[in-house]
């Protein structure tokens, strides 16, 4: 499903989208203990609203949720179609958290699919991110990921000559890797990541897990 070298028991970075940079191939965590992360300047910067993110929410919003993820992860797909809609529903959309979706593609094909996204208006990203998320066991496994995650975005106005051009679009692709080597400054090595106000949970976690988190919070 990936692009992927598998030698001497291990998994080898894959060849990305811009030359010498990488996206290493990790599996995600099965959730550790929460960790927070120490405040060095670059640090603390990242752990807030950067000019250039995508923010679900208000962005005035007193709890931070921020979310490292890949396209090809399949626990990521989980959150976005199984744990976000309830978290959005009571803590998003009533004013208390807001999310800041970052991507940390672990393979070639998850990099590509990040930059179409980014190459969506920003009214229509969160829209573009949960098709594709949706349609993740469809596309991902496919000969050909890319063409056939292209079939879903055409209802979002996405065609095959928008795509390629995204593709060859330098500027969307930096912006994916500034993101990926923004995760990998805060300690991220696996998805999904979330920070929530500054405290790193790795990977899945449960409706139950982050309402407690964002409950005393709230407090």
């Amino acid at each position: 499903m990936r692009n992927m070298l598998i030698v001497a028991g291990g998994v080898v970075a894959v060849a990305a989208i811009a030359a010498g940079v990488y996206f290493g191939t990790r599996p995600p965590a099965a959730g550790p203990t929460p960790v927070a992360v120490a405040a060095a300047p670059d640090k603390t910067a990242l752990l807030a609203v950067q000019p250039t993110d995508h923010v679900l929410g208000d962005p005035k919003a007193p709890i931070t949720l921020i979310e490292y993820a890949s396209f090809t992860c399949p626990h990521c797909a989980h959150f976005h179609t199984q744990i976000l809609p309830e978290i959005k529903k009571k803590w998003i959309d009533t004013g208390k958290v807001k999310l800041i979706y970052r991507d940390f593609p672990l393979d070639q094909v998850a990099a590509k699919a990040a930059q179409i996204a980014e190459c969506a208006p920003n009214d229509r990203y969160f829209g573009i991110i949960d098709l594709i998320f949706r349609g993740q066991p469809q596309w991902a496994a496919s000969q050909d990921p890319i063409a056939e995650l292209g079939k879903p975005l055409r209802i979002a106005g996405m065609g095959e000559n928008e795509i390629k051009a995204c593709l060859a679009n330098e500027a969307k692709a930096n912006e994916v890797i500034n993101d990926y080597r923004g995760g990998e400054t805060l300690g991220v090595n696996s998805t999904p990541s979330l920070f929530i106000n500054g405290t790193l949970y790795k990977g899945a976690r449960s409706v139950e897990e982050l309402d407690a988190a964002f409950a005393k919070l709230a407090k």
